[in-house]
């Protein structure tokens, strides 16, 4: 029989996003701590094709902020920026006067983005498991050109996620997610027969979670939140395919 650790699957199953941090830095061994976890995450062909930059400056800080549209990121006690990077891998090529363009490839871009993903979990699982909390943050995509200049990052390198990480100065409610019914299918992908209405009750439930938290009601379902989504202008992050170019990355896009 196999014997699962409850600890670990009651802490995954109950994951909320922290944005009310404590005023109260990570201590240098917290952090070496984090990084530590993020580095024995899986790797693409143990390639390690991710990188993580700390963000101490606040002038920075502040910058992120208003590019992500999160001024709360700026209380957290640290901020990281995980980095899709095979500028590393390209300085071995050089030495042993290799060939790069592998390096260059949409195939290695995404690598580079899985590591860099997968290694963001780990942080924010271990953060959790040491009484932390935190946001995992895309919205530093909204001017992806600016972060890359903020943080220097040299060719084939690109910012993945930010991530805030703190002590929690409250306790979200948890959100529920879809039945798994909806996302999970045996053998081939099918949405099951019943989606429509099985939508409805889902969109029930969500618009009853948002109309009863103990923050930030409001009245959204989880069509409402996907609608909305879709109806963003289309200038938003409309430079991210130029910039990964830019960066070095999908020499084989045609």
């Amino acid at each position: 029989m196999l014997h699962l650790n409850d600890s670990i699957l009651n802490q995954l199953m109950n994951h909320t996003s922290i944005r009310h941090f404590k005023n109260q830095p990570l201590s240098v061994k917290q952090v070496t701590t984090l990084i530590d976890a993020a580095q024995h995450a899986s790797t693409s062909t143990f390639s390690q094709q991710s990188s993580i930059i700390s963000v101490r400056d606040p002038k920075v800080k502040d910058e992120l902020a208003v590019i992500t549209g999160h001024p709360w990121l700026t209380n957290s006690g640290h901020y990281f920026v995980m980095i899709a990077d095979q500028y590393r891998n390209l300085q071995i090529a050089k030495a042993h006067q290799v060939d790069p363009y592998v390096l260059q490839t949409t195939d290695k871009f995404l690598a580079g983005v899985f590591d860099a993903a997968i290694a963001t979990q780990n942080i924010m699982v271990a953060a959790e498991a040491m009484g932390l909390g935190g946001t995992i943050m895309g919205s530093i995509l909204n001017d992806s050109d600016r972060v890359i200049q903020l943080l220097d990052l040299p060719e084939l390198t690109f910012p993945v996620l930010g991530l805030a990480i703190g002590y929690p100065a409250d306790q979200p409610e948890l959100k529920p997610r879809m039945p798994q019914t909806m996302m999970h299918f045996d053998g081939s992908y099918h949405l099951p027969a019943d989606f429509d209405s099985q939508l409805v009750d889902y969109d029930q439930l969500i618009a009853e979670y948002y109309g009863t938290r103990s923050s930030n009601e409001r009245q959204e379902s989880f069509s409402h939140h996907i609608v909305a989504e879709l109806g963003r202008s289309h200038e938003v992050r409309q430079d991210l395919l130029a910039t990964i170019k830019q960066q070095g990355f999908l020499i084989d896009e045609s």
